[in-house]
Order: C-alpha cells, then structure tokens, then sequence
C-alpha cells in the first residue's frame, strides 16, 4: 500500500490533523486487521526539524507508522519536479515567470527532485522482500540557490534571465499573508504562510543512503529539462498561476463594493436615477437595496472557493454587463440608459 495524501495548511475542508495524522493511523490500524504488511509512506523533508503545522502533522503521521508494527517505508522527498505542477513546483513555475525575481531574505537552497525518481523508488519499495523500518531523504543531486532554479525554470519556458531583487521580509510576510486569506476562502494556492517557511528554510537532505539501497542515481533536473521541451501551455499556466488569485480577489472586491457603495455614498444617485426612471418611494429605496444586496452577494460567491463559478455566472449574466441602448441596470443604482452606466 501506497499513502501519499497532503494538504499544505489548514483551511476550509483541509485539516492537516487529519490528512497527515488521524487519516493515515486509521488506515493502518485497518490494514494491520487486513494483514497488509507492506506500506510505503510520502512524507517530506526536513518534517523532524520544522516549526509548522504542515511539518509537525507531517511527522506525526510518521510516527504513527513506526508504531503501527507494520512493513513501512517513509519517503521524505525534496520539492517534486515533474511535467504537471503542484504545490512548490508551481509556485517556482509562476515566479518564473515574473521579469523581475524577488527574493526573500535568507532563502535556502533547494534539491529538487523528479517526480520519475519518486515513482521508481516507491515501485522498488512495494517488491516483495525489499528492505524495511527505513526513513529515507529522496532528493535532488545537486543543491540549488533559490533564484537558480527558479533561473532554471525561467531557462526551460524559453525566456530571458531576470533580474534578482532583494524581497524585505515584511513583503515576503505580506504576501503569504495575502496568501493565507485566499486559503480561508477555499482558494488552494501554495503562496501561503506553510509554503514560505517550509520552501525558504529548505532543509538540506542526503541522497547517499537512498541511492545505496535502490541503486537509483537521481535525475539532474537541469539536464532533464533539456530531454523535455516546455510546452505553449507550460509557458500559459506559469504566466497566469499567481494571477490568478489576484483576478478573483479584484472580481469579487468589485462586485462587494459596489453593493457597500450603493447603500452608502451613491445611495443619492440611486435614489435620483431610480426617480428620473419613474420609480418613487419606498420602491426605489426597496430596488436600490435589492440590487446592492445582490452585488454583496455576488462578490461574495465569487470570493469563496465552493461558489465561485456560480458567482461568475451570476455576474456575467447581470443585465448591467452587456452594452445595449435601452434601459439597463447599474449596480445597485437602478434602471438607467447605457451611457449613464
């Protein structure tokens, strides 16, 4: 049996108590009464020496396996470098794609990893008869500066070096920062608070015992890159990975404001343009409301994750957002002609 499951930081539907720790003991109690003997367990690097959530339920769940009394293997894996993106992988893809790199101060060196070394080692491990009750560092060969591999990525999707900017600690701290809010609201990005100090501390790891007992002499990522091209839709997903919470954070500030606008400051203007189309009274004010409410809840839905999608439908499909020469709705201002929107 295989147990790779993860989750980065705590937030809604993510638990790493349960992921790393309460998820994987239960498992192996059931396979201990299913009499399966043999686990292979994906943990990460450096868990026995990190200060997070994601490190210390990391080890945990390590823990639990070592007392399970099962045949287990823990694999502790550096940043994993394949041809799809998760995690830390993307994140380097998407800095990657900045023309400037800013980078934090005291950044660690990285020894990324293939994923094809991963797979061949876990395969190596799941044979019958193959050595057990191991702890194994499954990393790269050669360590990397954190504006090196980031260099190396910008390299592969065919672009120029860039220039390297020393990022101020507050800046690093605010981004994660903006990072970790995206994640309460479901969005699972690896620009989170977890990510930088598990990605900048960047524990060292030594491939001597791993490669000894599999005969695997990893991959050097530079090289591998040379064997495998970047793809037009590599180039895409690096451009448009750390915009992407940026575009729905302003969508949604959009939508939210105008509704908190049009109950406030514009509530005169929506008044007036709600009279000028014939409506009076405690109607216009019932119309202005209903319609800044709306816009609230707009923002809102496509704010969190789960509704988001429906929150994108709801305003494409808002009258106020197709251009005609009749009447049309103004967020929260009521009925109006086009060239008044």
């Amino acid at each position: 049996m295989v147990y790779c499951a993860g989750a980065l930081q705590d937030g809604p539907g993510e638990s790493l108590q349960v992921v790393h720790e309460a998820g994987p003991a239960a498992l192996y109690r059931a396979w201990v009464e299913a009499r399966v003997r043999r686990v292979v367990h994906l943990s990460a690097l450096g868990v026995e020496h990190g200060a997070t959530g994601f490190s210390r339920s990391k080890l945990a769940g390590d823990r639990a396996l070592m007392e399970s009394g099962l045949d287990w293997v823990i694999l502790r894996p550096s940043v994993v470098v394949g041809r799809n993106a998760f995690g830390g992988a993307a994140l380097l893809r998407g800095l990657a794609s900045l023309p400037v790199l800013p980078v934090p101060e005291s950044a660690g060196a990285l020894q990324v990893v293939h994923i094809d070394d991963v797979l061949e080692t876990v395969l190596l491990f799941l044979r019958p008869g193959a050595p057990a009750q191991l702890v194994l560092d499954v990393v790269g060969p050669h360590p990397w500066r954190f504006d090196e591999i980031v260099g190396l990525f910008r390299r592969w999707l065919g672009w120029r070096p860039a220039e390297s900017v020393s990022l101020p600690r507050f800046l690093a701290t605010a981004s994660f920062g903006f990072g970790d809010l995206m994640g309460r609201w479901g969005w699972r990005t690896a620009i989170r608070s977890n990510a930088g100090h598990e990605l900048l501390r960047a524990a060292p790891g030594d491939p001597a015992r791993w490669m000894e007992l599999t005969g695997i002499v990893p991959r050097d990522i530079e090289r591998v890159f040379l064997t495998e091209p970047a793809s037009v839709q590599e180039r895409w997903f690096a451009r448009l990975y750390l915009l992407r919470p940026g575009i729905f954070a302003i969508c949604a500030l959009f939508w939210f404001s105008t509704g908190v606008i049009a109950l406030g400051p514009g509530w005169d203007n929506g008044i007036a343009l709600m009279q000028e189309g014939g409506v009076f009274g405690w109607p216009a004010a019932a119309i202005v409301i209903g319609g800044a409410l709306c816009d609230i809840a707009v923002g809102l839905a496509i704010g969190w994750r789960r509704t988001a999608r429906a929150g994108v439908i709801a305003a494409s499909s808002s009258p106020s957002s197709t251009p005609s020469s009749a009447p049309c709705w103004c967020h929260g201002c009521g009925p109006t002609r086009w060239d008044r929107c």
